[in-house]
């Protein structure tokens, strides 16, 4: 119970109980429970997007379409401080700067953003938005649902089956106890949260896995491993496609 608390409130904003003393052991085994946590995030945005698509209709309001789109876009950044974008924005910034490996780890630690993180964010942002509006409405809970788990699945994936890029760091905890055991647990249990949604999270599931293996191989050529700011780069783009998985029509 205290990873997986430990897990929610690095994770998210949300404090159960406030816990200040974290020992290296506890935070780097709190991956084992991201999964939950994504659960914990995916109930309420699923609850949020039910009671605007369902229930609010029933007793006669109607919230304005694009003005409902616009909070399922920032719900998620509201609820997890926006710690997944900034890695996102990292990220891209580094990987993308055309500088030697050390250099674009200086980069990625840097508190500052560059051009071309918030140019990549913004764009992020407006597919996120698109991908929303295609969305059908009657899809919506469960993808709002489904989302942050399996994102935060192919978060344990690239924690548990890549090299740590820097000799220290946040994330080292993370990968030092984590294992490819740890990816098979995470991903059996989360399966089990996933596909009672039907066959638009089953694809959700393996368009994230070939995106994640993809990602995370060009990542490790550049930089020799991954880092923390990559783990949260691999959160959000796996939110987006998700969504995506979720616009498709399926013929049966």
């Amino acid at each position: 119970m205290q990873q997986f608390l430990i897990g929610l409130q690095f994770l998210t904003r949300i404090q159960v109980v406030t816990q200040t003393v974290w020992t290296e052991e506890d935070f780097g085994k709190s991956v084992r429970y991201f999964p939950l946590v994504g659960a914990v995030l995916g109930a309420i945005y699923g609850l949020v997007a039910w009671g605007a698509t369902y229930l609010l209709p029933q007793v006669g309001v109607v919230l304005p379409h694009h003005l409902l789109l616009a909070v399922m876009v920032a719900l998620p950044i509201i609820l997890t401080g926006g710690i997944h974008c900034d890695g996102f924005m990292d990220t891209v910034d580094g990987i993308f700067s055309g500088r030697e490996r050390e250099r674009m780890l200086e980069i990625m630690k840097d508190s500052r953003v560059g051009a071309f993180g918030v140019v990549a964010f913004v764009l992020l942002v407006m597919f996120q938005y698109s991908a929303l509006a295609d969305v059908p409405e009657v899809d919506l809970p469960a993808a709002m649902f489904v989302m942050p788990i399996i994102s935060r699945m192919m978060m344990v994936m690239a924690i548990s089956l890549y090299p740590y890029a820097r000799k220290e760091g946040m994330g080292k905890a993370f990968s030092e106890y984590s294992s490819k055991k740890t990816f098979i647990l995470v991903f059996i249990y989360g399966l089990a949260l996933v596909l009672p949604w039907g066959v638009k999270a089953l694809i959700a599931v393996l368009v994230s896995l070939l995106f994640t293996a993809c990602f995370c191989n060009y990542v490790t050529k550049k930089l020799g491993g991954v880092t923390g700011d990559v783990y949260g780069a691999v959160c959000t783009l796996c939110e987006l496609l998700v969504l995506i998985a979720f616009t498709c029509k399926i013929p049966f």
